[in-house]
C-alpha cells in the first residue's frame, strides 16, 4: 500500500488507541483507591464507534488490549502468571461486547450517546468479570475464605466488585472524553481544511 492510500484518520485512530493502551502499563500492578480506573472500556467503545467495518471495530481494540496485556505480563509481572492472567478469555469476551456496544450505541458521536454507552459497557464488564471471579473460586473478603458456590457467594462477588466497577465507569468516562474529544476535534479540523482547499 502506498503512502498516498493510507487514510490519515485511520492512522490517528490507531495512534490514539495505542497511546491510551500504554497508559495501562505503569500502574497495572498497584492496588490503590483508583484501581480499575482504566482505559479498557473507552478503547472498546472508541474502536466500535469509529472503525467502519465490524471486523476492524473488533480486531483493532482487541489487538491493542492484547499487546498491552502482554507488555504488562512481561515487564510488570515478569511472566509470573504465564503469557496471560487466569480467566483472560472472560475479560476479552467482555471487551468484544464493549466494542459491539460502541458500534450499536454510538452511531453518531454525542455526549449523551457516549455517556449511555459508557454506563452500559461498565455494567457489562462488571457482570462478566465478577462472574468469572466467582467461577474461578474467588475469595470472600469478609472471611478470607473461598466464595460459596451459591447465589449468596455470587452476590457477595458483585458486592465486592462494585467499587472496582465504579472506578471502571469513571475511567471509561474520562478516557472516552479524551479519545472521542481528540478525534472529533481532529475530524472537524480536517473537514475545515478540506473545505478551505476546495474554495
Amino acid at each position: 500500500m502506498s503512502i498516498q492510500k493510507i487514510n490519515p484518520k485511520l492512522v490517528v485512530l490507531v495512534i490514539i488507541m495505542l497511546a491510551v493502551a500504554a497508559i495501562r502499563i505503569p500502574n497495572s500492578a498497584q492496588m490503590t483507591p483508583i484501581s480499575n480506573f482504566t482505559p479498557i472500556g473507552a478503547m472498546g467503545l472508541f474502536g466500535g464507534a469509529y472503525f467502519s467495518k465490524s471486523w476492524k471495530a473488533m480486531l483493532f481494540p482487541l489487538l491493542t488490549l492484547l499487546i498491552s496485556d502482554l507488555l504488562i505480563q512481561y515487564f510488570v509481572f515478569h511472566g509470573k502468571y504465564g503469557i496471560l492472567y487466569g480467566g483472560w478469555y472472560y475479560i476479552y469476551a467482555g471487551f468484544l461486547l464493549i466494542s459491539f456496544i460502541g458500534k450499536w450505541m454510538i452511531t453518531k458521536v454525542t455526549i449523551t450517546r457516549v455517556l449511555s454507552a459508557a454506563i452500559v459497557a461498565s455494567l457489562t464488564h462488571w457482570a462478566i468479570a465478577d462472574f468469572s471471579v466467582w467461577l474461578g473460586g474467588g475469595i470472600d473478603l469478609r472471611t478470607m475464605q473461598p466464595l460459596s458456590r451459591d447465589w449468596a457467594g455470587l452476590l457477595q462477588t458483585y458486592v465486592q466488585g462494585f467499587p472496582f466497577m465504579k472506578n471502571f465507569l469513571m475511567g471509561t468516562l474520562a478516557y472516552s472524553g479524551i479519545m472521542f474529544g481528540i478525534f472529533e476535534w481532529y475530524s472537524k479540523r480536517e473537514t475545515k481544511q478540506a473545505n478551505a482547499l476546495a474554495q
